[in-house]
């Protein structure tokens, strides 16, 4: 089917509707008049023969089939926009906006003091870059790539892996002098174990040592989602931590932290990923912030 000017008009219609949420903001934003963006709306669902929007007598809302498509659309004209700015860029003077996600914490430790080189590297690049622990969808709020740490389960994205992801155990000299060491899983009943409630199988830590799984049920007096938060309380000798390599690896090294039982380590430790969303088109940006990273983590920063 070839795309008219009419076709192009349709789906500029959806995705004012899809952004602004009705016919009037939608209007609003595109300079057109309501009963148009209803109209070419209308006419879309009737050349597709789909319902795209559920109309009430103050609000519509996009359709299931809507949603997927106006995504499509969206992933589309981002494509177009890039094709039109890289025909007029040189290769190795990359510009334009590349909108990044990453882990709050981890990015704030080893990310953020390195993006002032990326930036030094492509001084014409813009970076908006959101530091977040909670998901982001990269599709919904259009960012080109993203670093993600754990088990990835949205099959839209395509993945690198920069590098493994190993959790271990830690507690700081003070609180193993006062309360002693633990050497067996089991020995952890026996201490105060700092509880983050964000990890799936929270209170329960899942151990494995490569070859057995140990299921330990932990108690403590401190319950944090806040990666920093458990970091300063294990250095104040609160209690045991266990937490990702990346956050305790400068503490382990200057000793105000030690490693507890090295050969056991949480079982589902994945790993730490660039992410973007899948579309056969990725732009020089993403591709020059990608080979980037990707050399910023041989060797691991924090090994």
């Amino acid at each position: 089917m070839k795309i008219n000017s009419q076709h192009i008009d349709e789906i500029v219609a959806l995705l004012a509707v899809a952004a602004n949420g009705n016919f009037a903001a939608a209007g609003k934003a595109i300079g057109r008049h309501p009963t148009i963006i209803s109209k070419r709306i209308a006419s879309l669902e009737t050349r597709l023969g789909v319902r795209l929007v559920e109309r009430t007598t103050r609000q519509v809302h996009l359709t299931d089939t809507g949603k997927r498509l106006a995504d499509k659309y969206r992933v589309a004209t981002d494509l177009i926009e890039e094709a039109q700015e890289e025909a007029t860029e040189n290769a190795n003077n990359l510009s334009g906006r590349l909108k990044l996600a990453f882990p709050a914490t981890m990015g704030r430790l080893w990310l953020a003091p390195k993006i002032p080189e990326f930036m030094v590297k492509y001084p014409n690049l813009e970076l908006d870059i959101n530091y977040s622990d909670n998901y982001v969808d990269l599709i919904e709020g259009g960012f080109d790539a993203a670093i993600r740490i754990g088990d990835l389960t949205d099959s839209r994205l395509v993945a690198r892996k920069l590098t493994s992801h190993k959790r271990i155990l830690v507690a700081s000299p003070n609180y193993l002098q006062q309360y002693g060491t633990p050497l067996e899983p089991d020995q952890l009943l026996e201490h105060n174990c700092i509880g983050n409630p964000s990890l799936q199988s929270y209170p329960i830590w899942r151990l494995s040592d490569g070859q057995q799984l140990a299921m330990v049920r932990t108690n403590g007096t401190l319950v944090t989602n806040d990666s920093i938060a458990m970091l300063e309380a294990a250095r104040a000798g609160i209690g045991i931590l266990g937490a990702g390599e990346w956050l305790v690896a400068q503490d382990i090294h200057t000793g105000t932290l030690v490693q507890l039982m090295p050969q056991w380590h949480f079982d589902s430790d994945g790993g730490i990923y660039l992410v973007r969303a899948s579309r056969h088109y990725v732009s020089a940006r993403t591709d020059a912030f990608g080979e980037w990273i990707s050399q910023l983590f041989q060797p691991v920063p924090w090994k």
